[in-house]
């Protein structure tokens, strides 16, 4: 069997639009390995914004841009593309000229799409990287929030201002576009291409046209560093974290890693709570509606099948799977969900330091006004164990799915 390690790499090399794990999901995807490793991230992260941190860990900021592109060169000819997700389809999507921008787009994705290539492509990238779109010139605004005068751009959800005057806004007022770049890519054909985290972009050239940033989290007044209170602080809630993850059978770990249609099925259970703005409340409650649902669910299966074999066949599955909530495993369950409540403390508490510092200020746009929001998150990267997503995840599926929230999609 796999180690954790060893499945966190794979998921990632798999999956070459980098999608990561919520560090709370390490305990239901990762097992025992993975849970360690969630405990881990975090301690690391308070002894490096303690000034005590040695390891090579990294913090990244997730910018909230749109679309995601990669550019570089074409390892099989050399030549220079931009595309988006369907890079690593198994028919790759690739444009190395306006017209096969054209050809396969069209509207304000086609117009960003020509811009970034014609930007990108004197730049100097010699390999292929991946980042997230800012804004073009027509998306740049000037705003007035809260007696404040702004340069701002949305490109997905978040507004992003910056005070007019100020040097940034002089140079984002200059530039054709904007992106902010995250991932590297390498390899001898598209399809084979191996991801890493972060992008290095002190060689390319430099360029009015363009505002190119990476998305290292970078404190320039140097006050995000922990106070002694702050670290005695997170250290007894990791430490509260270490004595749930002792208690907790490692079997009970184990299943849930080595099942991951479970795995995924519990997420999705924990999700429905995220999506109505609720944390995980009274644990042993949580799991007995987990079973309700689970019920439920497989119950409608069961309603859209006609035959009685194909009912069967439905219960079988639930039986199967269900023997996983014996009554033998409800205190490890309910541990369990104590565990992630308690990854969240953690993850929350180092959030709200790193939210202190922002390149940028950052808003939600409503039809009352603008509204204060923080970053949409960050990424811890250890490049021994991979990396995870610290978002504030009920603040966020707030603003991805309220009504009241007004969206700079197109």
């Amino acid at each position: 069997m796999k180690s954790f390690k060893e499945f966190l790499t794979d998921a990632y090399k798999d999956n070459k639009n980098t999608h990561m794990t919520h560090i709370e999901d390490l305990v239901i995807y990762g097992g025992v390995n993975g849970t360690r490793d969630a405990i881990e991230f975090l301690r690391s992260m308070r002894d490096m914004l303690s000034g005590h941190q040695s390891a090579a860990i990294d913090t990244t900021v997730k910018w909230d841009g749109a679309p995601a592109i990669f550019v570089g060169l074409d390892p099989a000819d050399k030549r220079f593309f931009i595309a988006k997700k369907g890079l690593f389809a198994k028919t790759p999507k690739i444009y190395k000229s306006e017209e096969d921008i054209d050809a396969d787009t069209s509207g304000d994705l086609a117009v960003k799409l020509k811009v970034a290539f014609n930007e990108l492509k004197n730049v100097g990238i010699t390999n292929v990287i991946q980042g997230d779109m800012m804004f073009t010139k027509s998306d740049l605004k000037t705003e007035t929030i809260d007696g404040v005068k702004y340069l701002t751009f949305q490109p997905n959800t978040i507004v992003y201002a910056v005070p007019v005057g100020s040097e940034l806004a002089k140079t984002i007022g200059k530039a054709k576009m904007g992106v902010v770049f995250h991932t590297t890519y390498t390899g001898t054909d598209i399809q084979s291409m191996k991801a890493s985290f972060g992008a290095n972009l002190s060689s390319l050239k430099s360029t009015p046209s363009v505002w190119m940033q990476d998305a290292s989290y970078r404190d320039l007044s140097g006050t995000v560093s922990f106070t002694s209170t702050d670290s005695k602080e997170l250290t007894a809630i990791l430490s509260k974290a270490g004595t749930i993850f002792q208690k907790i059978a490692g079997s009970t770990l184990r299943a849930v890693e080595q099942n991951v249609a479970l795995a995924r099925m519990i997420e999705q259970f924990n999700n429905t709570l995220v999506r109505d703005g609720k944390r995980i409340g009274n644990t042993k409650q949580h799991v007995k509606n987990l079973i309700a649902w689970f019920d439920a669910k497989f119950e409608k299966e069961r309603e859209q099948r006609s035959s009685e074999k194909g009912k069967a066949i439905v219960t079988a599955r639930q039986e199967d799977l269900m023997r996983f909530f014996a009554p033998a495993n409800m205190a490890n369950l309910d541990l369990m969900f104590q565990l992630q409540n308690t990854l969240v403390d953690a993850k929350m508490f180092i959030i709200s330091k790193l939210d202190k510092i922002q390149q940028t200020s950052t808003f939600v746009k409503t039809k009352d006004g603008f509204k204060v929001t923080n970053p949409e998150g960050y990424v811890a990267i250890d490049h021994t164990k991979g990396a995870v997503k610290l978002v504030d995840r009920l603040n966020f599926s707030y603003l991805n799915f309220s009504p009241e929230i007004i969206k700079g999609w197109h």
